[in-house]
Parts: structure tokens; sequence; C-alpha cells
């Protein structure tokens, strides 16, 4: 993409906020609700559309922001499912919780999975794709008005791990999400709506994802930014003693915590996560640390404005 390009994109963006989403003054809070019998730390847990309804609503009642219901697990070496099967297990859920009066979104690659989720009142279509996995998207999504998240993806889950090699994951990373929001935008997608995810584990060794969360302040130039660090390898890698193994995903919540707080810190518009009270509670220690640091420091005592004199904005 063009330097010209890219701040044409950059101007016609609004980050503050995405109509038909929460506005709570914070970071967002995304709940994931896997509906599949796969996925790598609750697969198996919310098959059937009862359980998944009730860990909708309870996920809602913990606070979430937004629920994300997803019928297709995505990490590395998953297998597709059949379009059927996604619906069967998604969009009754979906109409459950929207019918309750939780704000919902879908997981989704496929274009007929976003159509029917929407119609039955999903409020955001959230592809680790970007479009690139069903050519259909991105007309399904610009039709139907709905935010979009549009992750950076290379490869589906079987290949994603062949293609690991970057320069400047940073810089990359950041390049192809520009191109992607570009080519969103000249083919319908009102720019407004659309949210980036860097991809933290797809196509990614640990180390970048730990890059790209120090990199979130350039990457949130091209927009807002959903980050889905919860229970992945490069946290279950940093927690295990002395650099050896993985801890096991049930026991990097705490963890995911801390990084939501630094994502937020960072400025992200919304993390998505196994765990919500622990994150929502992170996000709005992050959101009382910015309320008060407010970025205005004394450059001569490195303190802020303020500080010690009983201030708060």
């Amino acid at each position: 993409m063009s330097t010209m390009q890219d701040a044409a994109v950059r101007r016609s963006r609004t980050p503050a906020g995405l109509e038909g989403l929460p506005r709570p003054g914070r970071c967002l809070v995304m709940g994931i609700l896997n509906v599949t019998p796969d996925s790598f730390s609750d697969g198996g847990l919310y098959v059937d559309n009862r359980a998944a309804i009730d860990r909708g609503l309870e996920l809602a009642a913990q606070g979430a922001d937004i629920v994300d219901v997803g019928g297709e697990s995505t990490r590395p070496g998953a297998r597709p499912v059949g379009l059927a099967e996604e619906l069967a297990r998604t969009v009754p859920v979906v109409r459950e919780l929207a019918r309750a009066g939780v704000c919902t979104s879908i997981d989704t690659m496929r274009a007929p999975v976003a159509r029917a989720a929407v119609e039955a009142g999903a409020s955001l279509v959230n592809d680790v794709s970007g479009g690139l996995a069903d050519p259909a998207m991105v007309s399904t999504v610009a039709a139907a008005g709905v935010p979009y998240v549009a992750m950076h993806w290379r490869a589906p889950s079987l290949e994603m791990d062949r293609h690991v090699d970057y320069r400047d994951v940073v810089a990359e990373v950041r390049d192809e999400l520009g191109r992607r929001l570009w080519e969103l935008t000249e083919r319908g997608v009102d720019p407004a709506r659309i949210i980036l995810d860097p991809g933290l584990g797809f196509s990614k060794r640990p180390e970048h994802d730990w890059m790209l969360l120090a990199g979130l302040g350039s990457l949130r130039q091209l927009g807002p930014l959903l980050v889905g660090a919860s229970r992945k390898r490069f946290i279950g890698a940093a927690l295990a003693a002395g650099g050896a193994g993985e801890v096991p995903p049930g026991e990097r919540d705490v963890a995911t915590a801390a990084v939501s707080a630094l994502a937020a810190v960072s400025g992200a518009y919304c993390v998505r996560v196994h765990d919500v009270p622990a994150s929502l509670d992170a996000v709005r220690m992050a959101s009382a640390y910015l309320d008060f640091y407010d970025r205005d420091v004394d450059p001569v005592r490195e303190t802020p404005v303020g500080a010690g004199r009983g201030s708060h904005r």
C-alpha cells in the first residue's frame, strides 16, 4: 500500500467507538465462547447448544462487552468443519444470546455463516482470515453494515506454522494489515467499521508475539485494534520455570490478564479472552492509570504533572 493510500485510509477512520458496539470508556473485553470439540484450551466444554447459551449468558453477567461465538477451531493444525456443522453449532447460540440482549459476535471465515449470524442478531463479524479465506466475505460484510474484525492472516491452520519468517515482524504485519485495510475499503467495507487484529499466534513464533505487543503503538496508527492473546503459547512459554516447556493453557489466565492490561495501556480497542473477570479488572486498572497519568509527563522530574498534589482528572 502506498503512503498516500495509507494516509487516506487513516484519515477516514474513527477509533473512538464503533456503531453498534458498547462504549464503556475503556478497552472492551470480548469473551470467548468456543462451540467446538477441538479448541486448544476449552474444546468440548460447550458443544451442546444449551450449555453454550448458558456459558454466553454467564460471560455477559461477568461483564463481557461482547460474547464471541465460534464454531470452528483455528488453532495450529486444526482441520476445517463443514458449513452445515458450523451453522448448526453457532447460529442457534447467537440467536438466543441476542434475544437475551447480549452483544454477540460471530467468529467465522465463511460468508454464509457470517450472514446467518448477523440475521440472527450478531453485532460484529470476527474473521481471522480478514476476508481472504472466503472471497464472498467482503461483500457480505459490506452489505450487512456491521463492524468487522480483520486479522493478520497468512495461511490456514494446517499450514500457518510454515509461514513464520519475518525480517521485521511489526513492520511487515503493519504493512500487510494496511494493504488488507485498503483492499477492504476499496471493495465497499466502511473503514469506520473495521477493527484490525495483529494475529498473535497465527503464523507467529512466541518472540514475534512479544514484538507485536511491544509495537502496538505503531500498529494502532492503522485504526482500532483487537488483541487476542488469551492462553496462547507465548504466554505459556514465558511462565514456564527456566524457560523449558510450557505452563498448561488452563493456568494462563492471570498472565493473560497482565497482557490485557499491557494491551489496554498501549491503546488496544478490545481484548479477546477466555476469563472475563480477570481481564475486565485489568483493563479497568489500565483505564484508571491512563486517566491519572494521561501521558503528560514533566520532562525534568519524569513524573506525571500534578503527581503529589492530590490532583486527579
